[in-house]
């Protein structure tokens, strides 16, 4: 690929389900390719951020499986973030109480620490996006404080609470634009890594109250990207495997990666074969097609606040 050639990485959100992100970073890496702008949701933001601030794929995988293999202490931190059973959280049976995300992700996200304290600050540039309630609309965030930032995109309804951006309450950007690929559509090839992932289960069997209400979130996120996707393609959409992982499930790091090695190796060769791809390259962005058909189609992004 000749110098000049930008790569633009979209990540979406989709809770636990976002630790199979790692494995296209690393697909990155192993190849000696770095994005030249990152967008993310929810998750997907967070993944981005470690990545933007210098962090391999690699290490983001050794902290992380270390991180959530010690499940006792994982949980002792949470509890002292907020006086409520979190593990009722991870399987579906509670949502009495709301996180601070913010908290959440100074005591629960591995690396955090090293982050540093602005977007300005970060080796790649980073559009976060979080939902504005009350505007009913997307805000991007790329400049100022970023821990907030973070916390506002993660904001999954009825787990964590709103957070204040600039005046406005803001929750979880995958209510409005679960899969950002549209904010890095400058760049030459545009890649977009979809997490949502659905409700799975018998269909006679009867959801606890936090699995409806986090399904239907994930449902919506697929009936938005599924009308994006009639406007508007990435060049390479890739879907990581990640059926029967609940948007909380962090403990099975170790095994969504492993699950999903293969998809990795897919995705290595079909990066590598569009980056050779001269005809790829020099293509208008305005006639972006689909490289591969998407499993589950997901979003939108025609109202946008950015702060």
């Amino acid at each position: 690929m000749s110098g000049d050639k930008t790569i633009g990485l979209a990540l979406g959100g989709g809770g636990a389900r976002g630790i199979a992100h790692i494995v296209v970073l690393e697909a990155f890496d192993e190849l000696g390719l770095k994005p030249a702008m990152i967008s993310g949701t929810s998750i997907g933001s967070v993944m981005g951020a470690a990545y933007a601030a210098g962090m391999s794929g690699e290490e983001i995988r050794e902290r992380a499986v270390s991180f959530y293999s010690q499940r006792r202490a994982v949980l002792s931190k949470l509890w002292q973030a907020r006086p409520v059973m979190f593990t009722n959280l991870i399987r579906g049976r509670s949502m009495q109480t709301q996180f601070d995300p913010e908290i959440v992700l100074q005591s629960f996200v591995p690396g955090v620490e090293i982050l540093p304290e602005t977007f300005e600050e970060l080796q790649i540039p980073l559009k976060a996006v979080a939902c504005d309630f009350y505007g009913w609309s997307e805000t991007v965030m790329d400049k100022g404080p970023l821990l907030p930032a973070l916390a506002a995109s993660i904001a999954i309804p009825s787990v964590f609470t709103p957070v204040l951006i600039h005046g406005r309450m803001q929750i979880d950007g995958g209510a409005f634009n679960p899969l950002p690929y549209d904010h890095v559509a400058d760049c030459d090839l545009v890649v977009a890594s979809d997490v949502a992932g659905g409700p799975v289960g018998e269909p006679d069997r009867s959801p606890s109250l936090l699995e409806v209400v986090v399904g239907a979130a994930q449902i919506s996120m697929h009936a938005i990207l599924s009308e994006k996707l009639k406007w508007y393609q990435p060049d390479i959409l890739v879907q990581p495997d990640t059926n029967g992982v609940f948007v909380l499930d962090f403990f099975k790091t170790k095994q969504i990666l492993e699950n999903n090695q293969g998809i990795k190796d897919d995705f290595k060769r079909r990066l590598e074969l569009a980056v050779e791809s001269e005809e790829l390259f020099d293509r208008d962005p305005a006639e972006r097609a689909r490289v591969t058909e998407p499993r589950h189609p997901a979003g939108n992004g025609a109202l946008q606040r950015s702060l």
